[in-house]
């Protein structure tokens, strides 16, 4: 069997538990836990997972995670107390979660994509389901809006994502 018709499973599995891992380690760890696991995760995802250029994908959602989270940072729905935050917006443990979920997006979620309307649903339930327990757990507190805006970030994000599906490379041309 060559490696084009081998069964991709093993490594979606990997992809999975790696972003679950990862998100657990980042969330309770703090941001030196967080540097380490993302170092390795992501590294560990491009070495033997990822579609050649897919480190643009990975790039590309760190930037936005700091765009956008970090905003909503400005305008008063993180509180992070006593987490040191990297360019005065956010813990580098709550940023490294975007990268990590970016390693989905080719590989785990692919399914989605095909799907436009369902990845809406559920990027505007779980988007605001991971802030709320990430928030729970490493002590974060959240504005009473937050939740509602991060319901249409994501829901609105994971639309996007599965309408350029194929433009971004995150389905294959089938």
């Amino acid at each position: 069997m060559n490696k084009a018709s081998a069964p991709r499973w093993p490594k979606l599995v990997f992809n999975l538990i790696g972003f679950e891992t990862g998100w657990l380690l980042c969330v309770l760890g703090g941001s030196w836990v967080a540097l380490a696991t993302g170092l390795v995760l992501i590294g560990g995802h491009l070495r033997f997972i990822a579609r050649p250029g897919e480190w643009r994908l990975l790039a590309g959602f760190a930037g936005l995670g700091l765009l956008l989270d970090g905003s909503l940072t400005l305008l008063g729905g993180f509180d992070f107390s006593d987490h040191s935050q990297l360019f005065g917006l956010l813990p580098l443990w709550f940023w490294m979660l975007w990268p990590l979920f970016a390693t989905l997006l080719a590989h785990s979620l692919t399914w989605l994509w095909r799907l436009p309307w369902l990845a809406a649903l559920a990027g505007a339930v779980s988007g605001p389901l991971s802030y709320y327990g990430g928030g729970v757990l490493a002590g974060v507190s959240l504005a009473p809006w937050l939740l509602p805006v991060q319901a249409l970030i994501w829901g609105v994000l994971c639309y996007l994502l599965a309408r350029n599906a194929e433009r971004l490379g995150l389905v294959s041309r089938v």
